[in-house]
């Protein structure tokens, strides 16, 4: 199938000629349908901790803040903000001006970015009026339709705009910063916009140090080049561009597992990069954060210890006291485990895994991917996982899902021991899924891997906690920015 030619393109991006040939495989069979048994919810695997019990998880987190633990905020923010100005690149090519574009132009001067665009109307003559003219230096001169969302201006402050980037800053100090005063923080960024985040964070870093009190220690990383996929024809054959070479396409977020297996860090919050809100805001993100921080702790600690214990000998009413913990505090259901393996090396094997703890907002409006329980095809227990609606044949298990995921985790990397889980292990790769793209006029199939929080945590513990929609502000369009949550 693969040509000398095709072979050193795969060797360029470290992609060895079996990968290459098991996703073109995947394309002429597919992926299986998870077994879905139902949507969690509160009470059937989301938690709801009453007043007293939030403060018991509180307490737990501020209690492991203080020991000598490494803690981690994970951005990924690779991504471009084109999408997010999807209907001004309309307007701006011909289009005609939609209630959209009213509201845009009519409220200009709430978005934080209106003084530098200002600077440049007034430079270049531009009134409001001028309405594609206006359009054009934001997304040409100002470069805001190819910039990062994490390098655009989301919110106003008497000292001046900030970007999502510095809104992360803050956050870190606020339930993030260990007992020596450090914030550590990661970016996953893409190249070309590597040296922009490296000089933003850098001019910005001692103002926010002196203001917070804190000492950041701020790292970047790139998606590797080895987590593209090739894409196929309609038939299933390679895809190849004009000149006869493989068409690669990034493999989307779920590639970032690998930036996030070799963060040397206990316990890891990940949060989207347009997910923040102003200051003024902040206390309900920072609170939640803290208390699901809390719980993950929390049940780690217990786990750790029940692990210790199962290194020697067990008897049969402890092991059972232990399958109690795995199934009522972990949410995995062994009842109907298969193979021939004890129950104290089942145990040891559902302990010892990377744990996550993921924050569930409660489904208002249409619902959609979320929080779902899921017989895995491995050993037949039954687990919490997090589902995207192409993940999902059986649709009317949509209509019953009573929360959606807001991308709001904490996770634990290390093992009992204190070494680092190979998170690639933990990955299904059979949640991997095709999506129809199309190059140059052409149609062709795209290979997406195993989402971030989906598949590619598929087999980490996981437990789902309610957390209010206030803490859910994401940025989407251009217009999000007007929203009361941003302004």
């Amino acid at each position: 199938m693969f040509t000398p030619q095709d072979l050193n393109q795969l060797a360029a991006r470290g992609i060895s000629a079996a990968a290459a040939e098991t996703q073109m495989e995947s394309f002429r069979t597919g992926f299986p349908s998870l077994e879905i048994t139902t949507a969690a919810s509160v009470g059937n695997g989301i938690l709801r901790p009453d007043e007293a019990t939030q403060q018991i998880y509180l307490q737990a987190w501020e209690q492991y803040l203080q020991a000598d633990h490494t803690i981690l905020k994970f951005v990924p923010a690779s991504g471009a903000a084109s999408r997010m100005f999807k209907n001004l690149f309309e307007y701006r090519d011909g289009g005609e001006e939609t209630a959209f574009i009213r509201d845009f132009l009519g409220r200009l001067e709430s978005f934080a970015f209106y003084g530098e665009l200002k600077q440049l109307m007034d430079k270049g003559g531009v009134s409001k009026a001028d309405g594609r003219k206006v359009v054009s230096l934001l997304l040409d001169d100002m470069h805001y339709g190819q910039l990062p969302k994490g390098l655009l201006l989301f919110h106003k402050y008497a000292d001046g705009p900030r970007t999502p980037a510095l809104e992360h800053l803050v956050e870190g100090a606020m339930y993030a910063c260990n007992r020596k005063n450090e914030v550590n923080l990661h970016f996953t960024i893409s190249h070309e916009h590597k040296q922009l985040f490296e000089q933003h964070i850098a001019a910005n870093l001692p103002a926010y140090e002196q203001k917070y009190g804190v000492r950041y220690n701020v790292s970047f990383s790139e998606q590797k080049p080895s987590t593209d996929t090739l894409a196929a024809d309609k038939d299933g054959n390679p895809f190849r561009d004009k000149d006869g070479r493989l068409v690669f396409r990034p493999g989307g977020h779920g590639a970032l597992i690998e930036n996030l297996g070799e963060q040397d860090a206990d316990v890891v919050f990940i949060k989207n990069i347009d997910n923040v809100v102003p200051d003024r805001l902040k206390e309900p993100t920072v609170l939640y954060k803290r208390l699901i921080a809390g719980v993950l702790v929390t049940l780690q600690q217990k786990a750790f210890g029940y692990l210790k214990e199962l290194d020697g000998e067990v008897g049969s009413g402890r092991l059972q006291q232990i399958r109690a913990f795995v199934e009522q505090e972990l949410c995995c259901d062994l009842s109907a485990i298969r193979g021939g393996d004890d129950l104290k090396t089942v145990l040891r094997g559902k302990l010892n895994r990377p744990i996550r703890v993921c924050g569930m907002v409660r489904n208002e409006g249409e619902p959609g991917g979320g929080p779902f329980l899921v017989r895995t095809a491995g050993d037949g227990s039954v687990q919490l996982q997090i589902l995207e609606s192409s993940q999902i044949a059986d649709k009317s298990l949509m209509d019953k899902a009573t929360h959606f995921n807001p991308v709001d985790l904490v996770c634990g990397l290390k093992d009992y021991k204190g070494n680092r889980f190979d998170l690639k292990r933990y990955v299904d790769p059979l949640t991997a899924f095709i999506s129809q793209k199309s190059k140059d006029g052409r149609e062709l199939q795209a290979l997406e891997l195993p989402g971030l929080w989906n598949g590619a945590m598929a087999d980490w513990n996981t437990v789902f906690v309610e957390v209010p929609v206030s803490t859910f502000n994401p940025v989407k369009t251009v217009n999000d920015l007007l929203r009361e949550q941003h302004q």
